[in-house]
């Protein structure tokens, strides 16, 4: 009988059986894994150091609170992105298991810690909207950037130790308990846990973001029944309707990156799992990526003043480039090349 398959494996700690983790057995799949990953990744790296850049570049942005958490989430997914394409790879590609215990569950707290940094980001920036919609004439008062920084602090705290908890000895070889069918070494209690904190996460950001939809519902029927200053209010309303656009994206991508791999998580701690189905869940999990990926577009290329800062790069970066060709080295170049022909 393959030891992958018998139920005595799922307490064994032993590194041979991290081969029964690696659930890629084509080539072909192999191949999709390593372009999905390449691809999510080198993207979410250059759209997420863009956003760094072009907050931190203009001393407007990077003094503003809500500015701050859009860095924090930026700078999650850049991590996120590394840690989690580098040893994905290694592991369900290359089939790599030359390392320790101790290096994996490492590893895999280095993406637990981003991937949940760029939840609670995103939870912050939530709530600072919250905050902005609901009580807009105190909002500078309760979300100062001393208050912003001690939420940041706090966020990667939080997330550094409940991610490092398997390695302190919350594991199943420790605990000599039941391990995870799709985590090398995570105990399963340890793994309904994570969930549980992960779906509070969603749950408080979908409240938060769904209670201002709410609001700029209200507005824009407001507006609709009660037009007396045409000007203002259909600029107001347009705000309103542009916002609601953005929550219905970030809602949306949202649950589809991070539900398909969820569920089968959730799934995995009731009822034995099958290969086919961890396979699935290798892919489901390149979707975090692509959550990754596609939050520097929703939280920060749709806002007018970093929109604003990116044409002034690309426009600046024109200029330098027609500078450069129209220099007199290139037009001695140019010259010289008339002249022989």
């Amino acid at each position: 009988m393959d030891i992958c398959k018998t139920p005595e494996n799922a307490s064994k700690c032993s590194m041979n059986t991290m081969e029964c983790f690696m659930v890629l057995s084509t080539q072909a799949q192999k191949i999709s894994i390593a372009t999905l990953c390449g691809l999510f990744g080198t993207l979410c790296v250059f759209e997420n150091s863009l956003v760094l850049y072009l907050i931190f570049s203009s001393p407007g942005t990077r003094r503003k609170p809500s500015y701050l958490f859009i860095s924090s989430l930026a700078l999650a997914d850049i991590l996120a992105s590394i840690i989690f394409v580098c040893s994905f790879i290694n592991f369900h590609v290359f089939n790599e298991t030359d390392f320790s215990k101790e290096m994996f569950l490492v590893q895999l707290g280095g993406v637990n810690t981003s991937f949940s940094a760029s939840l609670c980001s995103l939870l912050l920036t939530a709530l600072d909207r919250y905050i902005s919609i609901s009580r807009p004439s105190e909002y500078k008062l309760l979300m100062t950037r001393k208050r912003a920084w001690i939420a940041l602090g706090v966020l990667w705290v939080t997330c550094a130790i409940i991610a490092s908890l398997p390695v302190l000895g919350w594991n199943c070889c420790t605990l000599n308990s039941t391990c995870s069918e799709l985590f090398p070494f995570v105990d399963e209690s340890y793994l309904s846990s994570w969930i549980c904190f992960v779906v509070v996460l969603l749950g408080c950001i979908i409240y938060a973001y769904s209670h201002v939809l709410w609001r700029a519902h209200q507005h824009v029927a407001y507006m609709e029944k009660h037009q007396v200053q045409v000007g203002k209010q259909n600029t107001r309303m347009r705000m309103d309707v542009m916002l609601a656009k953005t929550l219905v994206i970030v809602l949306t991508v949202l649950v589809l990156c991070w539900s398909p791999a969820l569920v089968l998580m959730i799934y995995s701690i009731f009822a034995r799992l099958s290969d086919h189905l961890r396979q699935v869940f290798a892919f489901c999990s390149t979707l975090c990526l692509l959550n990754s990926m596609v939050n520097p577009i929703i939280y920060a290329l749709r806002s007018k003043e970093l929109y604003s800062s990116l044409r002034t790069v690309f426009s600046r970066f024109r200029r330098q480039l027609k500078a450069s060709e129209e220099s007199p080295e290139a037009e001695s170049t140019h010259k010289s090349s008339i002249i022989e022909t």
